[in-house]
This record gives C-alpha cells, structure tokens and sequence, in this order.
C-alpha cells in the first residue's frame, strides 16, 4: 500500500469522488426517481448504475494504493564506478540502468518519478487523477478505472436523454422541481461529456501503450516498441492476468504473480 502526499494529486482524487457521487446523486434522484417512479426498470437502473459506480471505486482504490512497481532501495551504498566496465558489467545487466537520486541499479524500462521521487518498473506516467504513478502493478487498474467512468459517463447520457424523450406524465407537475431536474440533468450532461472525452482519449493512449509496447516515457524518448514481435494477446495479459479476458474486467488481483514476484535485483552489486 502507498500514498503519495502530493497536493495537486490529493485534489485531483477528491474531485474525482465529488464528480462521481454528484453524478450518482442526479441519476438516483432526479432522473430515475423523478422520471420512472412506477416503472420497473427504475430498480434495475439503480442497480445497474451504483454496479458501476462500485466497480470504478475499487480500480481507482487499487490504482491510487497499490505499488505501482517501485524498485526497492539497497541495503547498503553501491559503488557505480565499474557501471562502465565491460568485464563488470556483463551482457545479463547490458538492459539494467543506474538512477543517481535513487543510487541503485534499476531494470529494463524502470524510469524515475520526480513526485514518487522514486523509479518505477515499466513507468507510463505519473497521473494526478489518480496520485500514483501508472506501473507495472497497477495499470490494469488504471485501465480499468477509465473503461468505468467511461461507461458511467454514457449511461448517465443515455439516461437524460431518456427522460427528456419520454418524460413520466404521472409524475408532479411542480414548476420548481421541474426546473431543478433541468438544471441538475444539464449539469450532469456537461460533466459527462467532458469528462467522457477526457477519459477515451486517455484511454486510447493507455490501450496504445499497451498493445504497441511502448510507454509513455518511452514514446518521448523515442525508443520505439520494446518488443516488436509480441502478440497482442500476451501484451494485454501481462497487464490484466494470465486468467480469462472476461475476468479483466473486475478490479481483482489475477496478474501473474510469478512474474511479479521475480527480484527487481537478481544479481550481486
């Protein structure tokens, strides 16, 4: 478990949930309730809709608590004057760079975060919506946390509109409470499309990323995919698990944890 106190990052977190919950609160109350009080697909919109908003609050949970795959710090002081010693230096470490904040070895594709002030192994990015770095533990949920506001963003859309397009004629006729539906639902409608066109777009680049092997970090530097050959398949299963695709879609623990748990330094230094 790790929190970053980063405050830009702890504001980014909070707003997230306001937007969430707010988004919640519309839909409950001043659509569904409003507008279906004698249907029968009120319940299971409810049902479906705070589904959704659960399964966003347990990726994000994990992205913004889990490790994203921080390499560990030595024990003891490491002397880096043979890192430039080719008998030293053999071909097993030729991929394995040295962080100077950190003063450690770090493996292939571990890149330094300078608010984590820490390397991470496969780093992305450092995302304030989240107040972690994305890494190699927790992207999948990452991942996960955009296709979730994804889909709350549309149903939330396909709601309103929903309401608008067939509205309840046994409902109150109350000028004031019509008025604030309006006002609540427009609010929301604006809140979903932009943030609906924030999150697809980050979540292009996340399934770009991934699916091409190449990270964010690694894009600006220019480095090109890490492994070219690689199926798509297996590119996406070490981010989201060795179990079945459908499985990737809940935030649990199904990566590889053979993988994961191979040391970070897995020789003498």
């Amino acid at each position: 478990m790790a929190f970053v106190k980063d405050p830009c990052g702890i504001v980014c977190v909070l707003v997230t949930y306001m937007a969430v919950l707010y988004a919640d609160y519309v839909v409950t109350h001043w659509i569904i309730l409003q507008t279906m009080p004698n249907s029968l697909w009120a319940p299971f919109h409810v049902v479906a809709f705070n589904t959704i908003v659960f399964l966003l609050a347990m990726a994000h949970l994990k992205a913004v608590l889990l490790d994203p795959g921080t390499v560990p710090l030595p024990q003891i002081r490491i002397d880096f004057s043979d890192l430039h010693s080719e008998k030293n230096f053999g071909h097993e470490r030729e991929e394995w760079t040295m962080c100077t904040r950190c003063e450690t070895y770090r493996p292939p594709r571990a890149h330094h975060c300078r608010i984590c002030k820490r390397c991470i192994r496969r780093m992305d990015h450092h995302c304030p919506w989240i107040n972690n770095c994305v890494g190699e533990r927790n992207q999948k949920y990452f991942l996960q946390f955009l296709m979730y506001v994804c889909a709350l963003a549309v149903y939330s859309v396909v709601l309103i509109v929903i309401s608008w397009v067939y509205p309840c004629e046994d409902c109150h006729t109350d000028v004031s409470q019509a008025q604030s539906r309006m006002m609540h639902s427009v609010l929301l409608l604006l809140e979903s499309a932009l943030f609906g066109l924030f999150v697809i777009a980050i979540m292009v680049d996340q399934m770009h990323a991934i699916l091409y092997d190449e990270t964010a970090v690694e894009a600006v530097q220019q480095k090109g995919p890490y492994r070219i050959h690689r199926p798509k398949m297996a590119l996406l299963a070490e981010v989201c698990g060795r179990g079945h695709p459908m499985l990737w879609m809940l935030p649990c623990t199904s990566l590889n944890r053979k993988h994961h748990d191979v040391p970070l330094l897995s020789h003498d230094v």
